[in-house]
């Protein structure tokens, strides 16, 4: 199953690195990383997307506990929470095609941030299923490059992620 764990770490030389070491050494994948300082500029604010049974997830966030510079850990995904990915695509446009592309980014209101003559770079957020909805709803042009950020995440409502 698909978890989503936001980590409030310590901003310092080599947290990061600790961090990913801790999954590489027990062989748990990252599906997804986002990490950023925080309004607290001692404080960086990691979400990671992984994989596991309830089991797995309770043994990665232990281990995870441990670490010096970890705060704390939340799974979001066992609660009500907001996710957004972004995503820019570069695609060939060209001729009647860029009309079609252009209403497909509107269709899911997406931006089209650069403009050459043959092509178009366009940006769109959302959850997993509305980027990958639109890169299918572009299989009929050609994508020449896609770049995309991890999963950013928040619990819903009053719950928060703080000391």
């Amino acid at each position: 199953m698909r978890h989503i764990l936001s980590v409030l770490m310590e901003n310092e030389s080599g947290a990061l690195a600790r961090l990913v070491g801790l999954f590489a050494q027990r062989g748990y994948n990252i599906d997804s990383l986002n990490v950023a300082p925080t309004d607290d500029v001692t404080l960086s604010r990691l979400t990671l997307v992984t994989r596991g049974d309830d089991q797995i997830i309770e043994q990665i966030t232990k281990q995870l506990n441990k670490l010096v510079e970890v705060v704390k850990v939340v799974d979001l995904t066992e609660g009500a929470h907001v996710e957004r990915g972004l995503m820019m695509v570069k695609v060939r446009a060209a001729g009647a095609q860029r009309e079609e592309i252009k209403r497909s980014a509107d269709i899911f209101r997406a931006q089209i941030i650069d403009v050459t003559p043959t092509t178009y770079t366009i940006m769109v957020t959302g959850d997993e299923e509305k980027l990958a909805a639109f890169l299918e709803a572009l299989s009929g042009a050609t994508i020449m490059e896609v770049a995309r950020t991890g999963v950013s995440g928040v619990a819903r409502g009053e719950k928060v992620l703080s000391l």
